[in-house]
């Protein structure tokens, strides 16, 4: 049998000194030990990330615990990989509240507890501060009980029911008045007992409300009170919107009732949309028509203003207010006439 070929690599290892070859073989081993124990950036930052999460991913993956995330951030500030800079903003973003209607802007102060809101019969107590004075209620502690009493019907309480009904238990608010340029009024929600939503109620128990809601909204007009009135008359038609079409005949004498309301308060553009609706049932509706003819001259709209009028005459040819108010309309048409004739003479005189 043949001696296989010795490796040549072999040979010229062999033929090294023991020394020195024991010496690179140290140097070769200790390199490799070096390099593995060097740290690696990317896997640090994944450990990092793993033990310790940003928080401000948390609030986007767990809403239910920014309460949580706000003690942390505050306690251990030095420990958060993100920006803490830009947290507050996203906090106290998240504590205002924007009525629908613009009314004005809750900035929640302290938070409440529970999900559970006032409703319609519910008894809440309230702490009120900072309002105008003469325009809110007392000073002090008070209770007022949701959609039932006088209060209602003052300036000030469409305002506080609105609040009242996005506030939970122990909540303490501030509210930002437009046109308000003293301090932020203050509300503070104790307590409540329940009450029910106006889907819970049966069409009965809304009608009825809707009528002690119409009957009082008569009496504050009569007395010299359109804005009383008219606050009135819109909780009564929010009761009988929720009921189903065509609705009771009472939505058209509340549209037109709220529209004499609105002429009186100076919003003939939203008098105008209250005849709309009265029209839409009864095209024929007398009161509805001349009060869009008096809102549409209000507007400028000349020509819709006479043609309602005129549609009123037509119906109650001895019908005096529709008489006096088609007369200012033409005599308001003439001088528009006469102001556009001067202002094309000046411009190519």
């Amino acid at each position: 049998m043949e001696t296989p070929p010795v490796n040549t690599i072999g040979e010229k290892d062999t033929s090294q000194p023991q020394q020195e070859w024991e010496k690179n073989l140290r140097e070769n081993l200790d390199s490799v030990i070096q390099i593995r124990q060097q740290p690696r950036d990317p896997p640090t930052e994944t450990l990092e990330l793993e033990v310790s999460p940003d928080p401000a991913s948390q609030i986007l993956e767990h809403t239910q615990g920014t309460e949580k995330l706000v003690a942390e951030l505050e306690g251990d500030s030095h420990k958060s990989h993100g920006s803490t800079s830009q947290m507050p903003e996203a906090l106290q973003a998240s504590d205002l509240w924007y009525c629908p209607d613009g009314s004005f802007v809750k900035k929640i102060i302290i938070r409440g507890h529970g999900l559970d809101k006032p409703k319609l019969g519910s008894c809440c107590r309230v702490l009120a501060l900072g309002f105008p004075f003469g325009s809110g209620p007392p000073e002090g502690w008070t209770e007022l009980t949701m959609g039932v009493g006088p209060w209602r019907e003052e300036t000030w309480g469409e305002l506080i029911e609105k609040c009242l009904e996005s506030m939970c238990q122990g909540e303490e608010a501030e509210l930002q008045l437009p046109g308000h340029s003293g301090p932020p009024v203050r509300l503070t929600l104790a307590s409540f007992t329940q009450g029910r939503d106006s889907w819970e109620l049966e069409t009965s128990e809304k009608e009825a409300l809707a009528r002690e809601e119409r009957a009082r909204g008569t009496e504050l007009f009569r007395a010299g009170n359109p804005e009383g009135a008219a606050r009135c008359y819109g909780r009564a038609l929010r009761l009988l919107l929720t009921l189903p079409p065509p609705g009771p005949p009472e939505r058209t004498v509340l549209h037109a009732n709220l529209a004499a309301c609105q002429l009186l308060l100076g919003q003939p553009q939203l008098a105008a949309q209250s005849c709309d609706r009265v029209l839409e049932r009864e095209p024929g509706h007398l009161k509805a028509l001349y009060r869009r003819g008096v809102a549409q001259a209000a507007l400028g709209n000349l020509e819709k203003a006479t043609a309602d009028l005129k549609k009123v005459l037509a119906i109650d040819p001895k019908n005096r207010a529709a008489q006096e108010e088609l007369g200012k309309v033409v005599i308001q048409g003439k001088n528009q006439d006469a102001g556009l004739a001067q202002g094309l003479r000046k411009m190519f005189g």
